[in-house]
């Protein structure tokens, strides 16, 4: 029981100054969040030797509580206790690792957003970060303006991470329908990440970059209509239309021809299971090349084309099938 009390006080005295226990008096969710990322972000900014004695101590209070559970006075440390340790474990990934105190910030309040947000606690992170909803809908210049006029890292990183997660669900959002759209704007928001990451990019440029993508997104679903096409022939236009050398020697024009014949061509050899059936796939692949040849599609940049259009087959069919249709 000693011990308990001992390592117990060591974690307040290294918070010493922190506002952390009038956040947990609150019973609401957002309350705890904020007492959670106050409290790491204090740590932080202190010195590595102080972040290693709270981390310590809250392993051993941990130990330690584990011998005296049975004893009543232990129940009026459990709650501190369990704050102090999930203190301690998100700060712990990032120990002993070379990562600078802003990278170790940015992986606590991951791993906070990581247990916050869930079916009740989801809309009120969002909105204790300033973000009125989890759409990416909210991402425009306006929501930029702001928060290059507002300052806080602690701030600024959840609001990153929470981005980060709108956009990463939109971009999967697109990949059930169009493959080579989900990768383009894989590529980017993970380019954008790393980029921030490894410090190539302010916070405020960050954000601007993600605002950009978002854009882009946005403009995905009017893309399609504005090229003359159906959301089927727009993912297999894409697909057709990934090599350079296909667009000069043959045109957009020849190349949406392609993707119309392409849906048909899908839907005459494909069944409800076919993308688990290999003599199925074989005889899809046949077919599109034939329809590649026909048209006089790059030899060279043939099978490149077909593996991404029995890809995107495959992708058609597992929305349908989701969606309680056939192909």
């Amino acid at each position: 029981m000693y011990a308990l009390q001992e390592h117990i006080e060591i974690c307040r005295e290294r918070l010493w100054g922190c506002a952390w226990e009038e956040a947990l008096k609150s019973a609401a969710h957002d309350a705890h969040l904020q007492a959670l990322t106050e409290a790491e972000n204090y740590l932080l900014e202190g010195s590595k030797e102080s972040r290693a004695l709270f981390i310590s101590s809250a392993r051993k209070a941990g130990q330690a509580w584990t011998l005296c559970t049975s004893n009543p006075k232990a129940l009026a440390f459990r709650d501190d206790l369990s704050f102090f340790q999930a203190v301690a474990q998100d700060l712990g990934k990032g120990s002993g690792s070379g990562a600078s105190v802003d990278q170790i910030r940015e992986q606590a309040i991951r791993q906070v957003v990581s247990d916050a947000v869930g079916a009740a606690g989801m809309i009120d992170i969002y909105q204790q970060a300033g973000l009125a909803k989890p759409d990416i809908s909210i991402l425009d210049d306006e929501f930029l303006n702001r928060f290059r006029a507002e300052s806080g890292p602690n701030l600024q990183a959840l609001r990153i991470e929470l981005i980060r997660r709108i956009l990463d669900t939109a971009v999967r959002t697109v990949g059930k329908r169009n493959l080579v759209a989900e990768r383009k704007f894989s590529e980017m928001l993970a380019s954008a990440i790393n980029a921030y990451e490894n410090r190539t990019l302010t916070a405020a440029e960050v954000v601007a970059a993600l605002v950009e993508l978002a854009k882009e997104m946005k403009q995905e679903a009017d893309r399609g209509a504005k090229l003359g096409l159906k959301e089927d022939e727009l993912a297999f236009y894409d697909a057709v239309r990934q090599n350079d050398s296909a667009v000069m020697e043959m045109g957009d024009e020849v190349l949406k021809q392609i993707a119309e014949e392409l849906v048909v061509v899908v839907r005459q050899n494909a069944t409800v299971d076919w993308d688990k059936k290999e003599q199925v796939r074989a005889l899809l692949r046949r077919s599109v090349r034939r329809l590649l040849t026909k048209y006089h599609y790059p030899p060279d940049k043939q099978e490149s084309a077909i593996d991404l259009v029995v890809e995107q087959a495959e992708r058609v069919a597992r929305l349908q099938l989701e969606e309680g249709q056939k192909v």
